[in-house]
């Protein structure tokens, strides 16, 4: 399958969890991190910053069900049935991660889950892999029916336990065999739900609903030195790779004691550090090749064939058109934030602080279309540097024909393109059950963090204005980012997260 042209999409809104009321404060751990859609678009996984993972359900699946009444005659003049988007429930949230201590390096291990990623189904058990800074686990959740226990009302043939191995404690005909504390627990599925006399003062288990319980399988941990930023699945279904800001390495999902390190950037003296890994994704078709970005706005594709240490790689993908002049913030808004294979395999869509990047893997030297989301925002950079706001990530997602990319933008705004369709305009979407704009704030600094992913961040004196402006007044508002989506697989639906809102828009 090869990418074709794609007309501009309507959007329209269609769902939102978790939807705040004005002037209502979001407290930190309840900021959305991470959205992933599994591989048939039935499940969407959500992470916080508080370590919580909460998955939806396709309610619809997909298909708006024919009304019973309707005639035969009716039917065969009609659509039997009408594709509708799909419409999603909560199935079940769990605490993936806990707030950790490192005290040999006397750090704090934050519970935010960085990343999730859905493994194969299996005997109707659903597999997801989430991960925080340091510690990646594997889920399990399967659905359970819940019984509950009742108080039984004593018959003068209830027997204590002790004498319930005796042969006068079983009365034949009268009654059925418990135990002396008055409580019973029985299964549906075994056992009626009579109301005769001979059943009288037992009440069987009494069924609260369906659940999904969640079980940790598996936990990778004390692999990498610096934080986890992604984590990726194989198509062979049975390894995954982990990056952290200088290493990836290669896991089998069934051993947790043990990986191989397949990628180390990291220099023998530190001070010779240049670039840092950003972002790792396998190859959606083929189960040896992987993609990872670095800092340096560069994707380097790696044969897992070649060595058992890729530490060369097969391919570079560089924009080699000098864009503008070089400034300090130069290097910083290149770093690639972001990378997403297409269904096809050939294609490859990239996000940096300033644009969103096509690239075909034939065509090395530059990308195949380049989408600016924030060109408005390079008079301002010496104000995005002081309030941190220049190092802000940003998802991109790809459509699952490949003929249509998003990513996300400040003011709540969702940027959506179409390749072929003559225009790198896109459309604008603003994350909002009304589509209301707010009137831009002023931008607030706030604690810097210490990374290696941030290697340009230094001393920079607040009110050193290298554009010469001298203002924090931006024509967005900074404060409102719309930083994680993802593409429904199958059709034309994106889930979006602002803040502690998930939004749903359909075309």
């Amino acid at each position: 399958m090869s990418l074709t042209g794609g007309s501009p999409l309507d959007w329209k809104f269609s769902q939102v969890f978790g939807e705040r009321t004005p002037g209502e404060d979001v407290q930190n751990i309840d900021v959305i991190s991470a959205i992933e859609f599994d591989k048939s678009g039935d499940y969407l996984a959500v992470g916080d910053r508080g370590g919580r993972l909460v998955i939806f359900e396709n309610k619809a699946g997909g298909k708006d069900v024919t009304s019973k009444q309707h005639s035969h005659k009716e039917l065969e003049t009609s659509d039997v049935s009408v594709m509708r988007h799909p419409e999603y429930r909560y199935k079940t949230e769990f605490q993936s991660h806990e707030p950790e201590f490192d005290y040999l390096k006397s750090v704090e291990i934050e519970e935010k889950i960085n990343k999730m990623k859905w493994c194969t189904t299996l005997n109707g058990a659903l597999f997801i892999l989430s991960t925080n800074d340091k510690t990646i686990k594997l889920w399990k959740v399967k659905e359970r029916k819940l019984k509950k226990v009742k108080e039984m009302d004593l018959s003068p043939y209830v027997s204590s336990e002790n004498s319930l191995l005796s042969e006068s404690s079983f009365v034949s005909g009268e009654s059925k065999p418990s135990v002396s504390n008055g409580h019973r627990l029985e299964w549906i599925d075994s056992m009626g739900t009579s109301n005769s006399p001979s059943n009288a003062g037992y009440v069987n288990g009494q069924n609260i609903g369906d659940t999904a319980l969640a079980r940790c399988r598996k936990m990778y941990a004390h692999a990498h030195d610096y934080n986890i930023n992604s984590i990726s699945n194989n198509s062979d279904g049975q390894t995954f790779i982990s990056a952290d800001d200088l290493r990836i390495n290669l896991w089998n999902l069934e051993v947790s004691n043990q990986c191989f390190n397949i990628i180390d950037t990291k220099p023998s003296n530190m001070d010779d550090l240049t670039e840092v890994i950003t972002s790792a994704e396998f190859h959606l078709l083929h189960c040896n090749l992987l993609a990872y970005s670095s800092s340096r706005g560069f994707i380097r594709l790696v044969d897992l064939r070649q060595s058992a240490l890729c530490d060369r790689s097969s391919m570079m993908l560089q924009d080699a058109e000098p864009r503008g002049q070089k400034t300090f913030f130069s290097e910083i808004v290149a770093s690639t934030s972001s990378i997403k294979f297409s269904a096809d395999g050939r294609h490859i869509l990239s996000r940096d602080y300033m644009n969103l990047k096509l690239w075909d893997m034939r065509m090395a030297t530059s990308p195949v279309v380049t989408y600016k989301i924030h060109e408005h925002l390079r008079p301002k950079l010496s104000d995005l540097y002081n309030n941190d706001a220049i190092f802000d990530k940003f998802d991109c997602c790809i459509s699952g024909d490949g003929s249509h990319f998003a990513t996300g933008s400040y003011s709540n705004h969702m940027r959506i393109f179409s390749n072929g369709s003559g225009s790198t305009e896109g459309t604008t979407v603003e994350a909002s059950r009304n589509s209301y704009r707010k009137r831009p704030q002023q931008a607030t600094s706030r604690a810097r963090r210490t990374s290696l992913s941030n290697l340009t961040r230094g001393f920079y004196r607040q009110g050193n204005d290298a554009s010469g402006t001298g203002t924090n007044e931006f024509s967005c508002d900074i404060n409102s980012k719309l930083l994680h989506l993802a593409w429904h697989p199958k059709t034309n639906l994106i889930a979006c997260s602002t803040g502690n809102s998930l939004f749903m828009y359909y075309a």
